[in-house]
């Protein structure tokens, strides 16, 4: 059979399958999916944390130090997700993805943002500046977050696959981290409507957050870091 041939068998077979779907109790690993039209459906919010112009960075500066760049940040907001209970379901390149589910979701996906930009204020661009105190780089970074029902697939081939998370939170969140990084968190109304009031103000009253439009729709945004 020839590779067209393979082709046109395997999207048919797709498109006309009908698919298995089922409700989720937890963020689903590959293996928990078949490769068929086989889904799992849940309430989730994704948040995704992405380093600023790594463009440049890969651009104007050694190999070896951009790949520190890069470990520093992901490895401690991989941390952070964690220890507010989110999933981590993938990394791409200078960003990481993460899926928090519960009652308590949308708080601990907004508490883990504060943390990081804690983290990359406070520890990694201080500890950076001893390190390399010749350089003016500094880390910079924004992280999306939206909350929606997700229809979570397993895509790719045999031994080659992945999880593919479609709905609204996965797009929202991922496209928010294309704002400035002077504000280094950002979440849809629907994530703010949902917060606990500690993630929202301030022990003395003040906001956290500053609301804005963003492809004509309510936002949020937050310069505030959550200490550790």
């Amino acid at each position: 059979m020839s590779l067209s041939a393979d082709f046109a068998k395997e999207v048919r077979k797709i498109f006309r399958e009908t698919w298995t779907t089922r409700k989720g109790r937890k963020v689903p690993e590959p293996e928990d999916l078949g490769l068929g039209n086989d889904a799992v459906e849940l309430d989730g919010t994704v948040l995704y944390a992405d380093l600023d112009d790594s463009t440049n960075l890969v651009d104007s500066y050694k190999p070896k130090f951009a790949a520190e760049i890069y470990k520093a940040y992901l490895s401690c907001a991989a941390k952070v997700i964690k220890s507010e209970g989110g999933v981590i379901t993938s990394y791409d390149g200078d960003r990481i993805m993460a899926v928090y589910i519960g009652d308590s979701k949308n708080t601990a996906a907004a508490r883990s943002a504060l943390k990081i930009n804690y983290t990359v204020s406070e520890i990694i661009n201080p500890i950076l500046k001893e390190c390399y105190s010749k350089t003016n780089f500094r880390v910079k970074q924004v992280v999306g977050i939206d909350t929606s029902n997700l229809f979570v697939a397993r895509t790719g081939i045999r031994k080659s696959n992945d999880l593919v998370w479609v709905g609204r939170a996965a797009n929202y969140a991922a496209k928010l981290c294309s704002l400035s990084p002077d504000y280094p968190s950002g979440l849809t109304a629907a994530v703010y409507n949902k917060l606990h009031k500690s993630v929202k103000y301030s022990d003395d009253g003040r906001s956290m957050w500053e609301k804005f439009t963003w492809n004509n729709m309510a936002v949020y945004r937050s310069t505030w870091w959550w200490k550790l």
